[in-house]
């Protein structure tokens, strides 16, 4: 029988919306830092060009020491690290930012990516005297990314979340989508005909494999698993949906890129009433059950044992986390 390693500690946090914030976007810092998203990213990649690298770092500096973010999560999304920027982004930002609490790495493809971002961190830690330890988190939007899930989680105990980057994830494998994060209506197959010869045409979900090998990785190895942007803000029910998908294979939380979607990614990521009352329930019932000297017992016609007390434990714990949170 193999003997589960135990994991290393890892900051709670919830992280059921991420806003995307471009760090050249200043008018945007204020309004994020007051709105509902649970954690924001200010982003030095994509959303900049190359010429305002520059000004984005400063911009992300002095952002981080000058608004107040309460009790969000924020992080800063470096340059690859194939690029001429990732280092300085590092370095200017975690020797001048005590307020950052992630650095989110984007095309993350293996072991070495975050190994390299953990030891400059923990140089610049000790450089500086920071008080608060710099996490990591990644996206994983390559195809070698996604062949290399599992050892990239394991790289270091930094390591909190992994996002699934959709967009260039798409344009690695040359799906040619041009809506990021939406479904493709090619990815579809007909059923055989019925008795009057008609056939209905069945959707499937041309990232489910990448989805959840990256929701697997990060279970087996502690880390919260995010999904990514859906590029067309304007269509709410297309959002609802993927989260719901995302939600259904473990994943915790998913990004916005607009500030519309973040109430639907707390609700979808949050447990719903019912699903609280149940708890509640499974608990009470199960602690009757050990009381009079039994383990499994039957409730609402289901028979629930130890395995729905962990269930419960899981659901209530993390719905005691929403609720302690100031409400926006």
């Amino acid at each position: 029988m193999m003997i589960r390693p135990k994991l290393p500690a890892r900051p709670v946090r919830l992280q059921r919306s991420e806003l995307a914030v471009p760090a050249t976007s200043e008018r945007f810092f204020a309004k994020a830092a007051a709105g509902a998203a649970d954690a924001i990213f200010l982003d030095l990649e994509d959303a900049v060009s190359p010429d305002k690298n520059d000004l984005a770092r400063r911009n992300a500096i002095a952002a981080l020491n000058e608004i107040d973010w309460g009790d969000k999560t924020v992080a800063v999304r470096i340059n690859a690290l194939d690029t001429p920027w990732a280092h300085r982004d590092i370095i200017d930002i975690v020797s001048a930012a005590e307020r950052l609490d992630l650095i989110l790495l984007p095309k993350a493809g293996s072991a070495f990516d975050v190994g390299f971002v953990d030891q400059l961190l923990t140089g610049l830690e000790r450089e500086h005297g920071r008080t608060k330890r710099v996490g990591i988190e990644v996206l994983i939007e390559t195809a070698m990314g996604v062949a290399h899930v599992e050892e990239i989680a394991a790289a270091s105990d930094r390591l909190e979340a992994m996002i699934f980057g959709v967009g260039d994830y798409s344009i690695e494998m040359k799906s040619f989508d041009t809506a990021f994060g939406e479904p493709n209506p090619r990815y579809a197959v007909l059923t055989h005909p019925d008795a009057a010869g008609r056939r209905e045409r069945h959707w499937n979900d041309q990232w489910h494999f990448a989805l959840a090998r990256i929701a697997n990785a990060c279970r087996a190895y502690g880390l919260r698993p995010i999904d990514g942007p859906y590029a067309n803000f304007a269509d709410l029910d297309g959002y609802r949906s993927c989260c719901e998908r995302a939600a259904s294979l473990g994943f915790e939380g998913k990004w916005a890129i607009h500030p519309s979607q973040i109430a639907l990614a707390n609700e979808v990521f949050s447990p719903a009433p019912d699903q609280v009352a149940a708890a509640r329930e499974i608990e009470a019932a199960l602690a009757r059950s050990v009381e009079a000297g039994s383990g499994a017992v039957g409730h609402n016609g289901m028979l629930i044992d130890m395995a729905h007390a962990k269930l419960a434990e899981a659901i209530l714990t993390r719905a005691r986390g929403i609720e302690a949170r100031p409400k926006r």
